[in-house]
């Protein structure tokens, strides 16, 4: 829930460092370089007022792609990434007076001037910060995945429905080309029934089924463990283990490889398919990290969906940590499956579609019946890319953002499922889910990991 000037865990350490970036001044036009006249520039009244949480990472990509647009203010818990970023995107003199914030809450509280949010920080913060964003009415890009939980993911769909605010997630692949290509293929029945999908990815790139790192480090005086760890269980500040990078891999902040990666891979099936939820998960893996604190190293999860709207029942199998499904018996000798990342196979009964990692390069397998084989019809239109768009929503209600809530949030969940079924594949589980309840019916023991605990400060409304 949010709250007005909350109070520091009395777990935490308190930060007393310097505060140099705190000082707020808003109402203050940040120009990037790129934009001071010239081509892309956007007159200055028709600019929307964007903050950004997270600046370091993602973070600088996202804040990039939306600059031709005011940026209000800038959130950062490490006062050493935000100073990184202003000094390399935004020109002098303008990066000394913008608002800047380590706690998102008192940016919010302060800035009513804001029209939108873009969120690029771990994964377990998301909703918090949505959430406190979205009770403002403000129109929040949130980078993918979307959520922590699947009760998170029903929440952000709910929530964005109520407020009527414009919302995307950041998987860019969805804008581009190939993901139309995909969906015209399928819709074209070049294909045929597609009943079986594979998926994979060569994440991890960080640690994964290790323990938990034991002691501490002293904290940087130029960041808020507090406010890093957020939602989270609170847990000593190791140098390196969790910030910036190697979070992904922990159960209390990221979402494993199917969250990372999902979003980009198997999105392109999902919604070319026209897929929901799914009502069958199960799941093998390597070793969990010791009390299940961080994800395996490898997992291989099967994801079954009812047939609906006059497609068949599909089975969708994801493959990682080096796992790959079997090389189809079309494909050319001495040809890679996908890219260096990973890729999807859309098996139809007349013809095998392949594509890469973010949705790059569908053929048809093998090459000779792609080339022999006339592209499908461009029925799609095409998008300004997974930032414009949702800031062309944002200012004209009549365009919508095609990896709105609504929609990723499903994606979302069922990616989400895919991780309990494999904390469960040791009880040889195989989940039988009620979508609509939003419940296993065969296990009660799973349903414990659909939502979870925050601490006091950072959790819903």
């Amino acid at each position: 829930m949010k709250t007005k000037n909350p109070a520091q865990d009395p777990a935490a350490p308190v930060d007393r460092g310097r505060r140099a970036l705190l000082a707020a001044v808003p109402g203050l036009l940040i120009v990037p370089r790129h934009v001071l006249g010239g081509e892309g520039f956007v007159a200055p009244s028709d600019r929307i007022n964007i903050a950004a949480v997270g600046a370091g990472g993602r973070g600088e990509g996202n804040i990039r792609a939306v600059a031709h647009e005011n940026i209000y203010a800038l959130c950062d818990i490490d006062d050493r990434r935000l100073s990184a970023t202003l000094a390399e995107d935004f020109a002098e003199p303008f990066r000394d007076r913008v608002a800047s914030y380590r706690d998102y809450r008192r940016m919010l509280d302060e800035n009513p001037e804001i029209d939108a949010v873009v969120i690029s920080t771990p994964d377990h913060m998301h909703a918090p910060i949505a959430t406190a964003a979205m009770d403002l009415g403000k129109h929040v890009y949130v980078e993918k995945p979307l959520s922590h939980t699947v009760a998170e993911a029903r929440h952000f769909a709910r929530r964005a429905r109520e407020v009527n605010v414009v919302t995307q997630m950041g998987n860019q692949g969805h804008a581009g080309e190939g993901a139309r290509q995909i969906n015209e293929w399928v819709a074209s029945g070049e294909l045929g029934a597609v009943r079986e999908v594979h998926c994979w990815t060569n994440r991890p790139v960080w640690p994964q089924g290790v323990a938990r790192p034991e002691g501490s480090t002293a904290i940087p005086v130029s960041m808020d463990w507090n406010l890093w760890l957020g939602a989270a269980p609170a847990r000593p500040y190791v140098d390196g283990a969790y910030h910036p990078f190697n979070w992904r891999g922990w159960v209390d902040f990221g979402t494993g490889v199917v969250g990372d990666m999902g979003a980009h891979i198997i999105d392109h099936p999902y919604w070319a398919l026209g897929l929901d939820l799914p009502h069958r998960i199960s799941a093998s893996s390597t070793r969990w990290g010791r009390g299940y604190g961080s994800f395996p190293l490898a997992t291989r999860i099967h994801f079954e969906f009812a047939a609906s709207r006059g497609r068949p029942a599909v089975k969708m199998t994801w493959h990682d940590g080096g796992l790959m499904p079997e090389r189809p018996a079309e494909l050319e000798s001495g040809r890679q499956m996908g890219d260096e990342s990973g890729g999807a196979l859309i098996v139809g009964e007349r013809k095998t579609l392949m594509h890469s990692v973010y949705g790059g390069d569908p053929v048809l397998i093998p090459e000779s019946v792609h080339l022999e084989t006339p592209a499908p019809p461009r029925t799609l239109a095409r998008s300004n890319g997974i930032h414009q768009e949702w800031i062309d929503a944002i200012k004209d209600r009549a365009k919508a953002t095609t990896s709105d809530f609504g929609y990723a949030a499903r994606l979302t969940e069922t990616m989400l499922l895919g991780n309990i079924a494999a904390r469960r594949a040791e009880a040889h589980k195989v989940l039988e889910y009620d979508g609509e309840a939003m419940r296993f019916t065969n296990d009660e023991a799973a349903n414990a990991f659909l939502d979870k605990e925050y601490r006091t400060g950072f959790g819903l409304s």
